[in-house]
């Protein structure tokens, strides 16, 4: 098999220059610090769009008229254009600077979101969703390989540190200030927020940002390679997506999934053949950085998994409104915005391996008490749990990132970068499926004898499968003119039984938490993190 790559060089085109590392004193371009305030703000965009458009969901399908499925298009859409371009933008930034494709991701990322609030069709949203998610596959590998190229080794992990917080923060204050703005604007403002967002980024990207391309940066792009692990990815996320619809028994889930192992298996192959590929499979010889991508992966499982049923669990259960829910899920974000600079300290001092297994042990612990969580528990509770939760994902955030990053050459620095948030996208959408089905497991299994055990009346079995799709998010299925003391035992079955399931959920995420505690001793500092800016001075 011959190589099939295309050389996006010219007859007299010389290989990119090293990186250069700015003398103190010269202003504001290449300034590390500055380098972290600019890449915080584009990050900052497209993790608080991954969790605001969620609150925004029920009035854009109210005012445009879109069906159910319509509006899962509008995550699903992003998602998949996101997870499928990861590591390909990766590349892109590797070759062409990781300033430039910052820049071009955080313009069409503004440009999107306005184009959203435009919009006057579910069609046009679901569109300029995937562009959103395409622009912030730009944006995000670009972000850590230009943090990795500016700042010196004994300061990545701090400034790793506050990327990860600014992501943490961004992702659980999304419910929060999308709240407000649906409640006291309109849905298109979430959308429009980006707008001066994007543009205060670009802004300072143009005024402070400075090239960084390794010497020996690819110069060819391995077209094949692209196409066999976008298509592999696409048929894994599609799968994950459609499961909880198909069933995990159904022929179409496991064809996907049959299509993306075979995909990533000609993937592999082939990048033993291409002169220049996608992503050199020599990077995996590290058994660091690949414990750092497995250890990804799991923390993605337990958390976003775990949590995607706390959210139902505070709504639904408590009653709270999607403001108050968010306020409640403060304790996590408050300790993962102080966790992450501390952690970020702690593992340049001692490295990332105790850290990384603390951070998991203490996740795991949280996780386990949030499978004690019932329908009377008090805030302050809750919040003890929620608190815990963060203090352990902050060093994993950050110790996983450095270790995937840190541990690969420069020149793939992007390549990296797309790895570590392509695991993470993965993860999560394998933790909302997997729980998501032991969910539904427990809860189709408890339902029936726990309504009859209520006393009460029977119920046909499409009836029963109608009420247990509304329990798994903790719905109470009460007809309307129900009876009080009836409507009162349906709510009372529909969430001890919603509970159940949680916990049964917690309890395995605490499980795949433990698991990433023994992952996390594969790991150790990353051997080319002085390759960076071994020369920057802060």
């Amino acid at each position: 098999m011959t190589s099939q790559t295309i050389d996006t060089t010219g007859p007299g085109d010389k290989a990119p220059a090293a990186p250069s590392d700015p003398a103190p004193g010269r202003g504001l371009r290449g300034h590390p610090w500055f380098t972290l305030i600019t890449v915080a703000v584009g990050v900052m965009m497209v993790a608080l769009d991954g969790t605001i458009v969620a609150i925004a969901n029920p009035a854009i399908q109210k005012d445009l008229g879109a069906s159910f499925a319509d509006v899962q298009w509008i995550t699903n859409g992003y998602f998949l254009a996101l997870a499928v371009s990861l590591i390909t933008a990766g590349k892109l930034g590797d070759r062409f600077g990781h300033r430039q494709t910052f820049l071009i991701g955080v313009t069409g990322f503004a440009a999107a979101s306005g184009a959203i609030g435009l919009s006057h069709s579910i069609a046009a949203v679901v569109t300029f969703r995937v562009f959103q998610g395409l622009f912030g596959a730009l944006l995000m590998p670009a972000a850590l390989g230009l943090l990795r190229a500016t700042f010196p080794a004994e300061k990545l992990n701090m400034a790793i540190g506050i990327w990860g917080m600014v992501i943490g923060a961004s992702t659980a204050g999304g419910p929060i200030l999308g709240g407000v703005l649906v409640e006291h604007v309109n849905w298109q403002s979430v959308f429009f927020i980006n707008v001066p967002v994007g543009a205060l980024a670009l802004v300072l990207g143009l005024l402070i940002l400075t090239d960084h391309r390794a010497e020996n940066a690819p110069r060819s792009f391995d077209v094949l390679g692209i196409a066999l692990l976008s298509g592999a990815m696409f048929c894994l996320v599609w799968a994950l997506i459609k499961a909880p619809t198909w069933g995990w028994g159904d022929g179409r889930t496991w064809l996907f999934i049959g299509a993306s192992v075979l995909g990533f298996a000609l993937f592999s192959v082939w990048e033993t053949k291409v002169k220049e590929p996608l992503i050199p499979l020599s990077l995996f010889r590290s058994v660091p950085l690949s414990a750092g991508v497995v250890l990804m992966v799991l923390m993605a499982i337990a958390f976003m998994g775990g949590l995607f049923f706390v959210t139902f669990y505070l709504q639904n259960v408590h009653g709270m409104s999607p403001i108050e829910a968010g306020l409640h899920l403060l304790p996590l974000t408050g300790m993962m915005i102080v966790g992450s600079p501390l952690a970020g300290a702690l593992i340049t001092k001692l490295g990332p391996r105790i850290p990384l297994a603390g951070g998991m042990a203490a996740t795991a612990v949280a996780m386990y008490g949030m499978s004690t969580l019932e329908a009377g528990t008090g805030s302050a509770t809750m919040s003890l749990w929620f608190a815990l939760l963060g203090l352990g994902l902050a060093p994993v955030m950050v110790g996983a990132t450095e270790v995937i990053v840190g541990n690969a050459a420069m020149e793939l620095s992007g390549v990296a970068g797309g790895l570590q948030q392509a695991a993470m996208q993965i993860g999560g959408s394998l933790g909302t499926a997997v729980l998501g089905a032991v969910m539904a497991s427990k809860v189709d299994h408890d339902l029936p004898g726990n309504w009859k055990d209520a006393g009460l009346p029977p119920i046909r079995r499409a009836q029963l499968d109608q009420a247990s799709e509304a329990v798994q998010v903790g719905v109470a299925p009460v007809p309307k003119g129900t009876p009080e003391a009836i409507a009162a035992k349906i709510t009372s079955v529909a969430h001890d039984t919603f509970i159940s399931g949680m916990s049964l959920a917690s309890l395995v995420a605490a499980g795949v938490a433990a698991v990433a505690v023994l992952v996390a001793l594969l790991t150790r500092r990353g051997e080319n993190a002085e390759a960076g800016a071994g020369a920057a001075h802060i």
